[in-house]
């Protein structure tokens, strides 16, 4: 007869896992706004970072909701709400290829405003979508790795499998695409959306017949004497969230338009690949930081690497633009390379900089609230919105004043992102009382 020590070791296993799978679903459905955004760009110019801000503003509305249903429903029941939301966001998406204002128009093959609005619904359903899903993946797991380096550990190797997918999503597209046209449209890319949706209707059924041990199972009956703002690390940390997200999206969107409207065949597939490249790093950073997090401490790899991310990007901006490299060929797909500036390289290196930072300023932020961390996650959600604000802002300062003047943005939210890590994220208020009844991960 199995021990029950033995069972709730299988059953804290299980959950793990499916909080891993739920993160890669996370990047997949959000690294869609982008490349989809150059599409819509070429026929609306506003447009190019607008399907990433509807994806985003939906944190604005939904972060804290999304907190209140992990305390009413559990992880569980909000994965699955989450999942169906989702499915439903990604067909709306597709159903703007196919319905127009003008029968003529119907395929997407001269899309109207019509298409663009139902486009940008569906996008703003699925940041619902993917803040809920944020909501339940971020604080489970670093509750079943009992907080600290360990529960950072597995938010970074969770990490991980979330930047294989963003990793794979620009560069899908881009080769889905080719060159980037004013005849392109939704069409292009519809076999993506299509796999998205079926991606989560099977994840709805697998997740549903996962047992899930709730690690704060009793939170809806707990009584919260304070608000986790109460907390200046907490505060500090949800400004930190806003800005690291508007950093994360930012730097590889405004690479794949820049690139995107290169005078060169098939600059589209390349503006994606080296996204794609950007999302890659971010993969390898966030595998490193799985394996020595155990070791250091969260605060030194935010310092390092929030300083590094300032001279990459620094680097970048300051470099000639004449000085360029060859795109390496994608025979295989038979695209011409093209020649683009070697600032882009120091751009896409900072992926290794900025996959240690969700999973860092969260951890910082959240340690030590205890009882509040579930509410704090809710605040958290609610700033990813800075993923919209902050990328539609920059996008605007590159169509206005140049496309490498746009990262002069990035450094400001950098040094911000230093000062927090270095300083900020100390927590000052260790007076208040956390604790109603202490969680402890080795109980699962």
């Amino acid at each position: 007869m199995e021990s029950k020590k033995s069972t709730a070791k299988k059953s804290n296993l299980v959950a793990i896992i499916t909080m891993f799978f739920i993160f890669a679903m996370i990047s997949f459905v959000t690294n869609m706004a982008a490349p989809f955004g150059n599409i819509w760009g070429f026929r609306y110019e506003w447009a190019g970072m607008a399907g990433n801000l509807m994806n985003f503003t939906a944190y604005l509305f939904m972060g804290i909701p999304a907190g209140n249903m992990l305390i009413k429903y559990g992880y569980k029941k909000t994965a699955l709400i989450a999942l169906a939301v989702g499915a439903i966001g990604l067909s709306i998406q597709l159903a703007s290829a196919y319905v127009g204002d003008d029968v003529a128009v119907i395929g997407g093959a001269n899309p109207t405003t019509l298409n663009l609005f139902i486009y940008l619904l569906g996008a703003l359903i699925c940041g619902f979508c993917v803040c809920m899903l944020n909501t339940v993946v971020n604080p489970m797991l670093n509750l079943l790795g009992g907080g600290g380096n360990k529960g950072n550990q597995l938010i970074q190797t969770g990490g991980s499998l979330n930047s294989l997918s963003g990793t794979l999503t620009p560069m899908l597209v881009g080769v889905l695409v080719g060159t980037l046209t004013k005849e392109t449209s939704m069409l292009s890319v519809a076999p993506l959306v299509l796999t998205g949706i079926v991606i989560f209707v099977l994840a709805f059924i697998i997740i549903s017949f996962v047992k899930i041990q709730e690690p704060q199972s009793n939170l809806s009956k707990v009584k919260y004497e304070h608000s986790p703002l109460a907390f200046r690390h907490c505060r500090l940390g949800v400004i930190a969230i806003f800005f690291y997200v508007g950093i994360e999206i930012g730097i590889p969107g405004e690479l794949n338009a820049w690139i995107s409207r290169e005078n060169f065949e098939g600059a589209a597939a390349v503006a994606g690949s080296l996204a794609a490249i950007y999302w890659l790093m971010m993969l390898v950073g966030r595998f490193l930081s799985s394996i020595i997090s155990g070791k250091v401490s969260t605060r030194t790899q935010m310092v390092t690497v929030s300083s590094v991310g300032l001279i990459l990007v620094l680097i970048a901006i300051l470099l000639p633009e004449s000085i360029t490299f060859r795109s390496p060929q994608i025979e295989a797909l038979n695209i011409t390379s093209g020649e683009v500036p070697l600032k882009c390289l120091f751009l896409f290196l900072c992926g290794l900089c900025t996959s240690v930072m969700w999973g860092g300023i969260f951890n910082l932020a959240v340690e030590g609230l205890g009882k509040y961390t579930a509410k704090a996650s809710g605040l958290f959600m609610t700033m990813v919105v800075g993923g919209g604000i902050m990328p539609f802002i920059q996008d605007w300062i590159g169509r206005n004043f140049g496309y490498v003047n746009s990262y002069w943005l990035i450094v400001a939210m950098l040094a911000y992102i230093l000062f927090y890590s270095f300083s900020g994220s100390k927590n000052v208020n260790t007076d208040i009382p956390v604790s109603e009844e202490p969680f402890d991960a080795r109980n699962l």
